[in-house]
């Protein structure tokens, strides 16, 4: 049997793969964050499985979880927000399960980030304005950052920013972009993208921040930062008539 960590997508029960779809139908047991795992994902396990909230458990805890499953002869499905790749803390548990000796694999996920350019009817790389898209976050009561992945560091590029975990920090957050990107610089923040209360906040660096707090966003939110979202730009290169095609 085997550990199957499934990006659960961004919230809409739909936006899952039908790869994952299949192997939770299949997964006798599943163990799912509830603060971030909608519960009509859970629907698609088969009746009689066993759910097992992970939002109070400690790493060892949840890793005892999956490795007895295992011993007992269960298929189990380890639902992972967005997608598995990015901000997942698959990379300690497969370390663990590795360790026991227990077999894993990794289903992707819509990631939040493609959510909600998605509700943002936006491609974050647009030539001429931006081709790179930079995905972090910002240190608080989490990991400290790597030197040199600090914002104004990053800012340097003046890349696309994509910021997951950092919206209760969103005043340091624009502190420190503000020297980079200028108060006029486009932002956009999406609370719960795909879900039914999902909520959109347009503005710049000057004024983000009072509408995030005005409308009480603390989580499940990105923050996306760049020239990008203010449109412009100029056609691909990709679907140009002057460009050769064999």
């Amino acid at each position: 049997m085997t550990v199957h960590f499934i990006g659960a997508g961004p919230g809409a029960a739909d936006l899952i793969t039908v790869r994952g779809r299949n192997l939770l139908e299949r997964c006798t047991v599943c163990l799912y964050a509830g603060s971030l795992v909608p519960a009509e994902l859970l629907t698609f396990c088969p009746p009689g499985a066993q759910l097992i909230d992970t939002r109070d458990l400690a790493l060892g805890q949840i890793v005892d979880e999956l490795i007895m499953a295992h011993g007992a002869g269960h298929e189990i499905a380890r639902l992972c927000s967005g997608d598995p790749s990015i901000f997942s803390a698959v990379t300690e548990q497969a370390r663990h399960l590795a360790a026991a000796g227990v077999p894993y694999d990794i289903t992707p996920g819509v990631p939040a980030f493609a959510a909600a350019a998605a509700t943002l009817g936006q491609e974050l790389t647009v030539p001429g304005v931006s081709q790179s898209v930079v995905l972090t976050r910002v240190a608080a009561r989490a990991t400290p950052m790597p030197p040199g992945e600090d914002l104004g560091t990053l800012g340097v590029s003046g890349a696309t920013l994509v910021l997951h975990l950092a919206v209760q920090r969103i005043d340091a957050v624009v502190a420190l972009l503000l020297p980079r990107y200028g108060a006029g610089c486009p932002v956009a923040v999406v609370a719960r993208a795909s879900r039914d209360d999902e909520l959109v906040l347009r503005g710049t660096l000057a004024d983000i921040a009072a509408q995030v707090r005005d409308a009480r966003v603390r989580r499940t939110a990105v923050i996306i930062v760049g020239r990008v979202l203010a449109g412009g730009g100029r056609d691909s290169y990709l679907y140009s008539a002057l460009r050769a095609r064999e």
